[in-house]
């Protein structure tokens, strides 16, 4: 019988360690580590950028967890991950400029800055600007996890403090940090560029962050 062991339950404990299959995830391993998510996890996982940590939307002790671990102020923006365009659409006001983008380049290596809907917990909202980023993955394991998961994970790129760039091996990231999260999911080594970050609030797309998106269908539209 499979049983929760999270660290902030168990003091000391070392976390869980799953390697999965890049291309096809197990669905055993995807089940399970679903329900360390909904059991108010913290996890690595793989995106087609770079790794990621996530937890339960709304969940406020995983999210300071992450900040900690992350030592972000509450400036920073977190990312909802979503499944889709349409899951998107729940948690981001979308007008028809921005949707034609969405779906230009969703799934991709792309996060997009929105003005956000009621449904986004206010804890993960920037605190001056009802703003949100948002993206859709097409990375296989990043998708399994959505669809198990049935909503989107609150997430930030792996990038530890004092780093530019984020980790890549996942056995790294078990000696680092498997006292600090609840799982870790070896898809293979990551990329070692975030996500390129594209603000849509404002109606004209503005890049504010290159990385392995190709910022140029923006620069032309803006």
């Amino acid at each position: 019988m499979y049983a929760l062991q999270l660290p902030s339950e168990q003091e000391g404990s070392v976390s869980q360690f799953f390697q999965v299959h890049p291309e096809n995830p197990q669905a055993r391993l995807i089940k399970q580590a679903v329900e360390i998510i909904r059991a108010g996890g913290v996890v690595i996982y793989p995106t087609d950028s770079c790794y990621a940590l996530g937890c339960h939307i709304g969940d406020k002790a995983a999210v300071e967890r992450i900040r900690r671990l992350r030592r972000l102020d509450e400036r920073h923006n977190f990312t909802l991950v979503c499944r889709d365009l349409s899951e998107l659409g729940l948690f981001a006001k979308v007008d028809t400029r921005a949707f034609r983008l969405l779906k230009a380049h969703t799934p991709g290596p792309y996060t997009f800055i929105l003005n956000a809907t009621r449904e986004v917990p206010r804890m993960l909202l920037h605190p001056k600007r009802r703003t949100i980023g948002l993206r859709v993955p097409s990375e296989p394991i990043a998708q399994a996890l959505l669809a198990e998961l049935g909503e989107p994970l609150m997430s930030v790129s792996l990038i530890m403090p004092g780093e530019e760039l984020p980790m890549s091996d996942p056995y790294e990231m078990r000696q680092l940090l498997e006292h600090q999260v609840d799982l870790i999911i070896d898809g293979g080594f990551g990329g070692v560029e975030a996500s390129t970050v594209v603000n849509l609030a404002d109606g004209e797309p503005e890049i504010v962050r290159t990385g392995c998106g190709d910022p140029a269908p923006f620069l032309e539209e803006a």
